[in-house]
C-alpha cells in the first residue's frame, strides 16, 4: 500500500513572499527612484562598510556595494528567510555582500562596526522603533550615517490610498487603525520621527518630504502590483472568503483609478 505524504503548508511568510515575487520587477521599477534619493543622501564612499536594514531581495544591498567598491562591505538584514533566498540569488559571486535573517532591533551588531546605514521602507515595522535606532546607532562608527526612506501618511500616497478607495464599496467596514503601529505609514508623522531619532541619540537630523510620480510599468501591470502587495491587497488579505470573485467585482474601479493615474 503506497503512503501519501503531506505537503507542508506554506508558512505565512512564504505566502507573501511568493507574492511579493510574481511582481517583482515591476515594484522594483516603482521603488528605486525613491530609493536613489536616499542612497544620494547617504553619499557611501569607496571602502566604507554599510548596514542595509530590511534589505528584502537584494537590490539596495547590491546598489550599495557598487557605491562602496572596490574594497567596501554591505551586511543586509532582513526578518524573511523566503526574501533572502532572492537576495542570495542576487548577490551570487559578490564576496562583499552578505545577508544576515534576524531582527535589526535585536541583532547584536559588532559595536562602532559600519560607517554607515540605510533602508528603503524597511524601518517602519519595528515593535519598539527607539530601541531598534539605539541597536542600529550602536553598530554604527564615531560619525557614522543614517539614511533611509519611508511613506508619508496615506492619504499622500496617491498609488495606494486611490486603488483602496476604489476597492472600498466592496470592503467591510475597517477598524480604527493605530498611525503608530507598526507598518507602512508608521512613520508618517515627521515629529514622531524625529523624537525617535533623537531618543536614539542621533544628531543633526534631517526629514525632507519628497514628491515624485512613480509607476510599474503599464496600466495591467500596476494592478497586477497592486492587487498583490499594495495596501488594497493587505486589506483584500483579510477579509473572510474574499477570493478572485470578490477582487473581480472591484477590478472594473480599480482599472479605471489605475487609467487616470498612469495618464497624469
Amino acid at each position: 500500500m503506497d503512503q501519501k505524504n503531506p505537503v507542508p503548508a506554506l508558512t505565512q511568510d512564504e505566502v507573501r513572499v511568493d507574492a511579493w515575487a510574481e511582481v517583482r520587477e515591476p515594484l522594483e521599477l516603482q521603488l528605486a527612484p525613491l530609493g536613489r534619493r536616499a542612497l544620494e543622501e547617504l553619499a557611501p564612499h569607496p571602502g566604507e562598510s554599510v548596514l542595509d536594514i530590511g534589505c528584502g531581495g537584494g537590490e539596495t544591498s547590491l546598489d550599495l556595494a557598487r557605491a562602496v567598491a572596490p574594497d567596501g562591505t554591505v551586511v543586509g538584514i532582513d526578518l524573511s528567510a523566503a526574501v533572502l533566498a532572492f537576495a542570495q540569488r542576487a548577490a551570487k559571486g559578490c564576496e562583499r555582500v552578505r545577508f544576515v535573517q534576524a531582527d535589526a532591533q535585536m541583532f547584536p551588531f559588532e559595536p562602532a562596526s559600519f560607517d554607515a546605514a540605510f533602508s528603503r521602507f524597511g524601518v517602519m515595522f519595528f515593535a519598539d522603533p527607539t530601541a531598534a535606532f539605539i541597536n542600529i546607532r550602536r553598530s554604527l562608527r564615531p560619525n557614522g550615517r543614517l539614511a533611509f526612506v519611508c511613506w508619508r501618511a496615506l492619504e499622500e500616497n496617491l498609488l495606494d490610498i486611490l486603488p483602496l478607495r476604489a476597492a472600498s464599496a466592496h470592503l467591510p467596514p475597517q477598524p480604527a487603525h493605530d498611525p503608530d503601529a507598526p507598518g507602512p505609514f508608521a512613520f508618517a508623522n515627521p515629529d514622531r520621527v524625529r523624537g525617535i531619532l533623537e531618543r536614539a541619540g542621533f544628531g543633526e537630523i534631517e526629514i525632507t518630504a519628497r514628491d515624485q510620480q512613480v509607476g510599474s510599468g503599464d496600466l495591467d501591470t500596476m494592478l497586477a502590483v497592486c492587487s498583490r502587495v499594495d495596501l488594497s491587497a493587505r486589506f483584500f488579505g483579510k477579509i473572510p472568503n474574499c477570493g478572485p470573485r470578490r477582487y473581480r467585482q472591484c477590478d472594473p474601479r480599480l482599472r479605471h483609478t489605475m487609467d487616470l493615474m498612469g495618464s497624469g
